[in-house]
């Protein structure tokens, strides 16, 4: 049983590290072929993460792809792909905002009520294609991607100075108005390095309820098995279409909270350069972390690194998006390695079968022998 459980341990190292030496590699081989020197902008992404300025700025990133990544890993467990986390995200993260800024209340309950509307705002809309997989059968890849486009127009008309929006003086940017100070989620002061996001830590701090709720819980299991195997789930009992719909507003909830961070650590209102395409990232980083929470973590500082460090390049004469570059190499290389590791392991498998089966045999050979 040792055996088993350390050979399953160094399959699931052996996936992400595949993943980032090929994704290393294939960067390499990209920018040597367009004559850029390929050490050098890694060099200076390096450095320049050796400030505190921008070791701050990477945890901060971090909290926010943390938990839209978490929001994916939620789908992929119930063998959902919700694609739909930016839309969620972006949503929820609006009509918080909205709200929020009309409201004044004392702080903790400003600050709960801005991340309860969060939090429902995500779920709500997620649920829409919980309801329409479980319900009609129709492909929540579909319905999200559509949803994700219906969210992007619906935020554009809501924001409009005739609706809820509100045109800063001078400024060709549209808000939704800032919110109180009493909204605003406590932070961490470094002094001149910054400041790290309050809700950076609860999103970090959800990961650990997302492992004992999937590890240590009922729901969790009927989770698991209902992504596993359909069938076997509805054979125990498990109701897979409440399943769908469940899971789907979870992981919409979650997504809903991706935007809190931001919204209460620092802009306080939504704005139209609010950032964009965190769900996305949170899709390669649930696959990098294979949907482990500690794996999760540390793939997110991986992409808030390479985000944070190359925004500089232009400066040292190197494209900044020789990040994006690396992002989608990354996302390459994990489909690939993470394919090739699975066939591998099942391989093993097969193997470690045989010679079990091949010892049990010597075994009652002997015992006939010396019979």
């Amino acid at each position: 049983m040792k055996k088993f459980d350390k050979d399953r341990l160094l399959l699931a190292i052996a996936g992400p590290a595949l993943a980032l030496l090929a994704a290393f590699a294939l960067t390499m081989i990209v920018l040597g072929a367009t004559g850029i020197n390929p050490i050098e902008p890694l060099r200076l992404m390096v450095e320049k993460a050796g400030y505190e300025d921008i070791q701050v700025l990477i945890v901060n990133q971090a909290g926010t792809y943390y938990l839209a990544a978490l929001a994916v890993a939620i789908g992929f467990r119930m063998n959902l792909f919700n694609i739909g986390v930016d839309g969620q995200y972006r949503l929820a993260a609006m009509v918080s905002a909205v709200v929020g800024g009309a409201i004044t209340l004392p702080g903790p309950l400003h600050i709960l009520l801005i991340v309860l509307v969060a939090m429902l705002t995500g779920a709500f809309w997620a649920g829409i294609a919980g309801v329409l997989k479980a319900k009609r059968g129709v492909s929540e890849v579909v319905s999200t991607i559509m949803l994700n486009a219906i969210a992007t127009s619906l935020i554009a008309w809501l924001i409009l100075p005739k609706n809820l929006g509100v045109q800063v003086e001078g400024s060709n940017d549209l808000t939704t108005g800032e919110i109180a100070q009493s909204g605003w989620f406590p932070a961490l002061s470094l002094g001149e390095s910054g400041e790290i996001y309050g809700f950076t830590f609860v999103a970090f701090a959800l990961g650990v309820v997302y492992w004992f709720v999937l590890n240590r819980t009922r729901f969790g299991f009927d989770l698991r098995a209902s992504g596993a195997s359909e069938s076997a789930a509805a054979a125990s009992g498990v109701d897979s279409k409440k399943m769908i719909i469940t899971a789907m507003l979870i992981s919409g909830a979650v997504a809903g909270l991706s935007g809190m961070p931001v919204l209460l650590g620092e802009s306080h209102t939504y704005t139209l350069v609010f950032p964009v395409g965190v769900g996305f990232t949170g899709i390669t980083i649930a696959l990098l972390g294979r949907n482990s929470p500690v794996g999760i973590f540390f793939a997110a500082l991986l992409m808030a690194f390479i985000d944070k460090a190359s925004a500089g390049l232009d400066t040292e004469g190197y494209a900044k998006e020789i990040g994006t570059i690396m992002k989608g190499l990354i996302v390459i290389a994990v489909v690939v390695s993470y394919e090739l590791i699975r066939r591998y392991g099942i391989r093993r498998q097969q193997q470690k079968v045989g010679e079990e089966l091949a010892a049990g045999h010597a075994i009652k050979t002997d015992k006939e022998v010396a019979a």
